[in-house]
């Protein structure tokens, strides 16, 4: 949960606590916070919790098996992995880190912000030397 999310939470619950209904709330945090407001329904499932009592501004525990595959280790990994054998599939990679497949692409496309290029992991941006590399090869071509 974002310090935002919480602050718009804080706001609400002071809000229900004044009497304000579900709409007055929504149009203050929209005069406040813009763009970055909550959605609308996430605003009226707050005001319904907040005006039966509910105290706390933060999410309750979650029952289930907790993310674990994500990690700081996992993502180190996963980099080293690419950086030696960048024609690996998702599949290979997720195989030698022994996570699931589904991690293995989020890993590499939002924390390596990396893609696939030709069955190939690139970095989403060329450095300049590579892009000076790119404009010698092709003008060589010419």
């Amino acid at each position: 949960m974002s310090e935002l999310e919480l602050e718009q939470r804080t706001n609400i619950k002071f809000l229900v606590k004044l009497g304000k209904s579900g709409n007055e709330v929504r149009e203050m945090l929209v005069q406040v916070y813009g763009d970055n407001v909550m959605k609308k329904t996430a605003v009226y499932k707050w005001v319904k919790r907040f005006s039966e009592e509910r105290e706390s501004v933060t999410d309750e525990g979650r029952s289930g098996r907790p993310a674990t595959s994500r990690t700081e280790e996992n993502i180190v990994t996963v980099r080293q992995i690419v950086r030696e054998n960048r024609r690996l599939t998702v599949r290979n990679i997720a195989e030698q880190v022994n996570i699931d497949r589904e991690t293995v692409r989020k890993i590499l496309t939002g924390d390596l912000d990396m893609r696939k290029v030709c069955t190939k992991m690139v970095p989403k941006e060329l450095t300049e030397e590579q892009k000076q590399r790119r404009v010698t090869t092709c003008q060589d071509l010419l």
